[in-house]
């Protein structure tokens, strides 16, 4: 499901205008993504949980040029479905 489905979606059950739900959609997006870049997780209860993950520096092989390199610690987003949202597409995928 793309970005405009879901905006299509939304205004069909909500009578709501496509161009104010993209605004929203958009909104909730940009929102998350700001808390995340200042640090904080976004928790959504009954939906799941943006967080980010700390990933440590690690050696890696640069397999065209057969050499290693590091790769430093990095943080990086995740997102973690809530136990409900699990079960529910675990019982329902068709």
């Amino acid at each position: 499901m793309t970005k405009a489905e879901i905006v299509a979606e939304i205004a069909n059950k909500t009578g709501i205008e496509k161009v104010a739900v993209q605004a929203s959609v958009e909104a909730f997006m940009e929102s998350v993504k700001n808390s995340m870049i200042n640090g904080e997780n976004v928790y959504l209860r009954g939906f799941g949980s943006f967080t980010i993950k700390k990933r440590a520096k690690k050696t890696g092989r640069n397999i065209s040029k057969n050499t290693t390199i590091i790769i430093p610690a990095h943080n990086i987003p995740s997102f973690k479905p809530a136990k409900t949202f699990v079960n529910e597409v675990k019982n329902n995928v068709k």
